[in-house]
């Protein structure tokens, strides 16, 4: 399904992402981050859901539908350095470091701090080319509301 997609973004020099196509790719690395623990809990999904409404100007239908979108690319992408490298490269740093933040919305939504979660976060947050410090700062953001 999602094939035509994939073989775009993980071109050896993909293009800058349409908007349709950046918001399913980060969509899919925040599902990703969301399963890394082995549990993706409905305030994960929740979380998801708002993060997707908030950052595109989508009522809930269609942050769900995103979302279940996201989902199904998630499952059928490949590892995540490659998949984070394609996202790397066809989204402009300004607009990573938004969705550093929104991740770490992903990640904190269910309460708990979840080693996977952090492993992922480090690796993800590193090939998206922000410090361990920058991603801390963007936690601590998140975290205090």
């Amino acid at each position: 399904m999602f094939a035509d997609f994939l073989t775009r973004l993980l071109a050896p020099a993909p293009e800058t992402l349409a908007d349709a196509d950046a918001r399913l790719a980060l969509s899919a690395l925040m599902v990703r981050l969301a399963r890394a623990d082995g549990a993706y809990a409905p305030e994960e999904r929740a979380r998801i859901t708002a993060v997707l409404a908030e950052r595109y100007g989508l009522d809930t239908t269609q942050a769900e539908a995103l979302r279940a979108e996201a989902e199904a690319l998630e499952a059928e992408a490949p590892d995540t350095v490659r998949f984070t490298r394609a996202i790397k490269d066809a989204v402009p740093y300004e607009a990573r470091a938004a969705v550093i933040e929104a991740l770490w919305q992903v990640a904190l939504a269910d309460g708990t701090r979840d080693a996977h979660e952090d492993t992922l976060m480090r690796l993800v947050a590193s090939l998206l080319g922000f410090t361990d410090q920058q991603s801390a700062r963007a936690r601590q953001k998140v975290a205090r509301g």
